[in-house]
């Protein structure tokens, strides 16, 4: 122990001794460190944001689509070849599948522009049409006003509700119920007014929307489209049972054979998740990648500096020698100061990586967090650089011939 002690004191003294140099020589280890840190925080922070996020989308829901979702290179054409989804799909399942609650059918068409007779918003909003039931299996929450009724549904009414974004936008410092907007030049009167909700995955704004009956929005936009059913299990422990029953009914009807592929979609929010899930392996991939050639890097510096310690001290090593150090000794000195010296650097790529992560979450309300895995990894990973890359200045010291050592200059 007391051997190890003075090999750290030592080695805090070489580095204390050349600051500038050594500070340069971890620059490769303190941006290897720094990526991982800053990587791992926004990967956990995303993760982290994608689970409150989903959360918001409805308890005990899924929804089946036409459509696929996620990331990745997907055959349009294949899915474009599909049969729509359908009312009377919505109507099937409302009554042939058990376990399911409610269903509510719904169609939007994004990149609209919403008017008043003195304000208009960007052409960016996103316009939904479905029914009532949509208040529940969407996870949104009316915070002034109503949701539109069974009654205005069928009919069709010219009635909507709207998201915060296009609230403040279309009147700002006013209540905007019962106000008029036009929506492709069609007058709509405002019922509600829906309650914040954020961006979804930081990228999309979800108060930037506009709901209307179904009834009223296939004539605006079209009515042979898809739709999607968003459903609701009658209970949590259901939602496993819904969706198969949900599945073999719409297989049936659509008539897909026993060993044929699904011609529709079930998202959930656990799909979701391993989409996302499945992304961040490969940015943590990626990200190690870049780390490690930082590290080799450092490394190589180390290397060098190492080597650049022993031919400066080599007369120290043979004074130490001829007092009767072992090579041992000086094997475990000058790898214990590239150990140290790495480890130096780990930490202050930890430092700044923590510092990284908290600007994010200051400056643009992320919600980076650093995990513990991720510190310790760092650190090891740098101090095991500087171990690899250490033991060779450190074996060529302990082989001095210690009378050669002391006639150096």
């Amino acid at each position: 122990m007391r051997a190890f002690l003075d090999n750290l004191r030592l080695a805090f003294g070489t580095f204390l001794g050349n600051p500038l140099r050594s500070l340069l020589t971890l620059l490769g280890i303190v941006i290897g460190v720094t990526t991982v840190i800053t990587m791992m925080a926004l990967i956990e922070g995303l993760r982290i944001k994608v689970n409150r996020d989903l959360s918001q989308l409805g308890a005990n829901t899924f929804q089946s689509s036409k459509w696929p979702s996620g990331f990745g290179r997907f055959n349009w054409a294949k899915y474009a070849r599909r049969p729509d989804l359908t009312l009377e799909d919505a109507r099937a399942i409302q009554e042939s599948c058990p376990s399911v609650g409610v269903v509510a059918p719904a169609d939007d068409e994004g990149g609209q522009k919403v008017a008043t007779s003195s304000q208009e918003t960007r052409p960016s909003v996103r316009v939904f049409g479905t029914t009532p039931e949509y208040l529940d299996t969407s996870g949104i929450t009316v915070a002034s006003g109503r949701f539109f009724s069974d009654t205005e549904a069928v009919d069709g009414r010219s009635v909507a509700v709207v998201g915060l974004d296009v609230a403040e936008a279309l009147f700002p410092g006013t209540d905007p119920l019962q106000h008029e907007i036009r929506i492709k030049g069609r007058p709509f009167t405002v019922i509600g007014v829906l309650q914040r909700r954020g961006s979804f995955l930081g990228m999309m704004s979800m108060d930037n929307l506009v709901i209307m009956p179904l009834r009223t929005f296939q004539p605006l936009y079209g009515k042979n489209r898809s739709l999607d059913l968003n459903v609701q299990a009658k209970d949590g422990a259901l939602v496993q049972r819904a969706q198969d029953e949900v599945t073999n009914l719409l297989r049936r009807r659509r008539g897909v054979g026993p060993l044929e592929e699904n011609n529709f979609e079930l998202h959930t929010n656990e799909s979701m998740t391993q989409t996302f899930n499945q992304l961040s392996q490969v940015i943590t991939i990626a990200g190690f990648g870049v780390c490690l050639l930082s590290l080799v890097v450092g490394g190589i510096g180390i290397l060098n500096i190492m080597l650049v310690s022993v031919t400066e001290r080599t007369r120290e090593i043979g004074i130490r020698k001829a007092l009767g150090a072992r090579k041992r000794r000086i094997l475990g000195q000058f790898a214990t100061e590239a150990v140290m010296l790495s480890l130096v650097g780990g930490a202050i790529g930890v430092a700044v990586g923590f510092g990284l992560a908290f600007l994010g979450r200051w400056m643009l309300g992320f919600p980076t967090v650093v995990p513990p895995w991720a510190v310790a990894l760092s650190l090891g990973m740098s101090s095991g650089v500087g171990l690899i890359f250490g033991i060779y200045p450190a074996a060529r010291a302990a082989r001095l011939d210690p009378v050669e050592a002391m006639r150096s200059e």
